[in-house]
């Protein structure tokens, strides 16, 4: 009977040890399944991601491309960017990118990035961004004395109040903006990303109507002066007047502007739209002044430096609102300083995103400033002409395109036609 029970014990260890071996196998095999599975997916999820990136890097160089056809003064829309299969470097991934549509209805960019059989497009439309769409902007610090209130109006439509205006700076550095006590800002207060913005914002006793956020950068072109007479001078001032008119805009070694005797140094801009580029510096001596007359403007150019001694100034004699009347652009390739002084009110736009830019004046100041870092020390107050914002033509200066509207599709196999 022992051996019996002995017998039939032996019989069931060759079907459990089966048993557990086809359990064993069938778990081997689904983690052998999972492992493999996965690793299909992780490599699928690398190629979507690295064709997601090439598809970016498509619609980055078909932007760059239509920016580089805004630096011709005369746009011509001609042949738009196109390419197909454009190996990127250092890496396997291809990327196809074209650009449809016109200046009058928009332009839309479809890029297609390719990584092994994975393949990711984008679209996204752009349009134009002027450099004055902000009352201040700088790239580092910006500085407002005690007192100043910033405020908008639209030399459009003066009857226009509720106009909100910002100020900001693409630094994410502690005191990036310092507010000082008892400025008002009538709009927002911006830094950039990553910035803490009780520290970027030094807010010492000043009161924004208005958001203290974090923005993402404003591209900031460099900008070049118009191809212009070579006079072959400078233009001199001194104890005289002197009057340019448009038949004498041309490209100048510099601006002097000195006393002699009693005699203070004038540069009178008159007869219409007058345009100059200065190679070097403009200095302007004690109580000497450039005088934009009524009915006329001045377009600067400089490459050098503005340095305006005491009771010196640049005036115009129109409305103060007419911001536009006069126009400076920093073209040095070096950083650039600008001391402007006005005898009274200061108006004008000044684009200087390498130059350190202070403005004195004794009574407000209107328009509009892009600096690489601003100190505001006017006797009044700074007002923004909303207008402004329509500085965003092909034929206005610092115009960038940019993306306005972005979409993504689903992952697939797809080429351009």
């Amino acid at each position: 009977m022992t051996k019996l029970l002995r017998s039939k014990r032996r019989g069931l260890a060759i079907p459990l040890a089966v048993v557990a071996i086809m359990i064993l196998f069938a778990m081997g095999v689904g983690l052998l399944s999972l492992g493999f599975n996965s690793r299909i997916y992780a490599i699928r999820s690398a190629s979507d991601i690295e064709a997601r990136c090439a598809a970016d890097a498509g619609l980055t160089i078909a932007l760059f491309e239509m920016n580089e056809k805004l630096k011709v003064k005369t746009y011509n829309e001609g042949t738009l960017p196109e390419a197909m299969d454009v190996q990127l470097p250092y890496s396997d991934e291809v990327c196809s990118y074209r650009v449809t549509g016109n200046l009058g209805g928009g332009y839309t960019i479809e890029s297609i990035g390719t990584s092994g059989l994975a393949s990711r497009t984008v679209r996204a439309t752009i349009g134009l961004q002027g450099a004055f769409n902000h009352a201040i902007l700088t790239k580092e610090s910006l500085t407002l004395k005690s007192g100043t209130v910033i405020e908008g109006y639209n030399s459009l439509d003066m009857g226009k109040t509720d106009i909100e205006v910002d100020i900001g700076s693409q630094s994410a550095s502690d005191s990036s903006v310092i507010l000082n006590n008892g400025v008002t800002v009538y709009g927002d207060v911006f830094v950039a990303p990553g910035a803490d913005l009780d520290q970027a914002i030094k807010d010492l006793g000043a009161t924004i109507n208005g958001d203290k956020f974090t923005s993402s950068q404003i591209p900031l072109p460099k900008v070049t002066a118009p191809a212009l007479p070579n006079m072959g001078t400078d233009i001199s001032a001194k104890g005289a007047t002197v009057t340019i008119t448009p038949a004498d805009s041309g490209k100048y070694a510099a601006i002097d502007l000195a006393s002699k005797g009693q005699k203070l140094g004038v540069l009178e801009i008159s007869g219409g739209d007058v345009v100059l580029h200065i190679t070097g510096d403009i200095n302007l001596g004690n109580s000497c002044e450039i005088v934009v007359r009524d009915g006329s403007t001045l377009t600067i150019y400089t490459d050098g430096d503005i340095a305006c001694d005491n009771g010196s100034g640049i005036n115009t004699e129109g409305l103060p609102e007419a911001a536009e009347t006069l126009q400076i652009y920093a073209t040095g390739e070096d950083a650039q300083d600008f001391d402007v002084k006005a005898k009274s009110n200061f108006t004008g736009i000044i684009y200087a995103p390498n130059g350190h830019v202070a403005i004195y004046a004794n009574g407000d100041v209107y328009g509009s400033v892009v600096a690489y870092d601003f100190e505001f020390k006017a006797g009044g107050n700074f007002k923004y002409d909303e207008a402004l914002k329509n500085k965003n033509t092909v034929d206005d200066e610092a115009v960038v395109f940019t993306v306005t509207r972005w979409q993504e599709d689903p992952p697939k196999l797809s080429t351009l036609d």
